[in-house]
């Protein structure tokens, strides 16, 4: 039975898509707003996340990225009122796999969720998330770090999460308060020296050159940019 995280936060909606999932055989979870979606969702396996845009405390976009911090695999379905072009590309880029806007068509719905179940249930369970540069490959699925010149260095999970945040805006400047809600939580503030050190210890790592990067930069006053 497949499990279903619902992340919205008007109750009639919520209430509808709650009878209606369970009637169709799924298990089914339901959060009001995007902070404790991400509690639950750290804590316990779900097979497919109904994730509103507009939530409160945490909204969805942000619940999106983090979520595809540490997990590409889960199937993310978007439900929202908003209907430009451009909030479904936010979406989609954020690491949705599906966009229905509101008001939504419930056999539409129903249908789409089993195709990405579907869809998810036919990868292998063994799958490749890789990312290379230079001499260098990063695994984050072993959260290894293969050197063609040296030995293999394992990442801790949050260096992961990091490292991968800053791939995925790779050429961008992150904040710092983006990185400290996405990598270290919204309860969570470490001190933004926290941050300089995980860096510092990525140069040590990856750059020939540590005092003259050019793979990671601090940007004074402002935060932080990969390049490959």
């Amino acid at each position: 039975m497949s499990r279903i995280c619902v992340v919205e936060d008007e109750v009639s909606i919520s209430e509808l898509l709650e009878i209606n999932l369970r009637l169709e055989g799924y298990e089914c979870e339901v959060f009001a707003d995007g902070k404790a979606a991400l509690e639950a969702i750290e804590s316990r396996k779900f097979d497919l996340i109904l994730l509103d845009i507009m939530l409160p405390l945490v909204d969805g976009i942000n619940v999106c990225e983090i979520i595809r911090l540490k997990d590409n695999e889960t199937p993310i379905l978007m439900l929202t009122a908003k209907n430009s072009s451009q909030d479904r590309i936010d979406g989609l880029k954020a690491g949705a796999d599906d966009y229905l806007v509101k008001p939504f068509n419930l056999e539409e719905l129903l249908l789409r969720i089993e195709k990405l179940l579907k869809r998810s249930g036919s990868k292998p369970v063994v799958s490749f998330n890789e990312f290379s540069f230079g001499q260098f490959t990063i695994n984050f699925l072993t959260y290894e770090v293969r050197n063609s010149k040296g030995p293999i260095t394992t990442l801790s999970k949050r260096q992961i999460m990091l490292i991968k945040l800053l791939i995925d805006r790779q050429g961008q400047v992150v904040s710092r308060q983006e990185i400290l809600e996405k990598v270290w939580g919204f309860d969570v503030y470490p001190t933004t020296r926290t941050i300089d050190n995980y860096i510092v210890e990525f140069r040590k790592i990856f750059e020939s050159n540590p005092k003259h990067p050019v793979h990671f930069y601090s940007i004074r006053g402002v935060g932080y940019k990969f390049m490959a």
